[in-house]
């Protein structure tokens, strides 16, 4: 079983608390590049299923305090779930990260959000693809900053410390507290 420690759930706490924040602000109509950037984000210091759990909340935060359509959960897990996949199976690649939340999000979500919208929200005169040009293009705009700021990072040095410290912090707290027998 997957040990969470307080630092990994901080991280989480705060990008979910980032995602649900500047969702609204900084967005365009029809996309939510932001959204894509969390993903992705969450993806390179969390992984796969930490990255699901980020962007499940902020899309179910959104939902019930903002009113967004289901969109906001169809538009926003399979990317995450994606990016943190291709991410690990290429052992850290951050272009991999950024083309799983493009093809998770821009494509697999676009088109799983069709029926939920037809079906569930009633809305009439959708085609399967009509969410993936919208999709794609917030996916375009977030994964752009996400791989300019985590490259960025990787390149100082600081990325590599971060995840360090969030999947060995619990370990490493663990170890500092335990008591010596005398």
């Amino acid at each position: 079983m997957k040990r969470y420690n307080v630092l990994r759930l901080s991280v989480m706490a705060l990008l979910i608390a980032i995602g649900v924040v500047i969702s609204p602000l900084l967005r365009i109509e029809g996309m939510c590049p932001m959204a894509h950037l969390i993903n992705i984000t969450a993806a390179v210091l969390l992984g796969p299923v930490d990255a699901f759990l980020v962007a499940l909340l902020i899309g179910i935060i959104r939902m019930c305090v903002m009113g967004i359509p289901p969109l906001a959960l169809t538009g926003a897990v399979f990317g995450a779930l994606l990016s943190g996949i291709l991410y690990k199976v290429t052992k850290g690649k951050i272009w991999a990260a950024v083309l799983g939340e493009i093809v998770g999000t821009g494509i697999i979500g676009a088109i799983v959000s069709y029926p939920v919208m037809t079906y569930i929200c009633g809305r009439e005169g959708l085609g399967w693809f009509f969410y993936v040009p919208s999709f794609t293009c917030g996916t375009l705009i977030g994964g752009s900053i996400a791989a300019i700021l985590l490259y960025r990072l990787q390149h100082v040095g600081v990325l590599k410390k971060m995840q360090h410290k969030i999947i060995a912090g619990g370990a490493l707290w663990k170890k500092q507290t335990e008591h010596k027998p005398a």
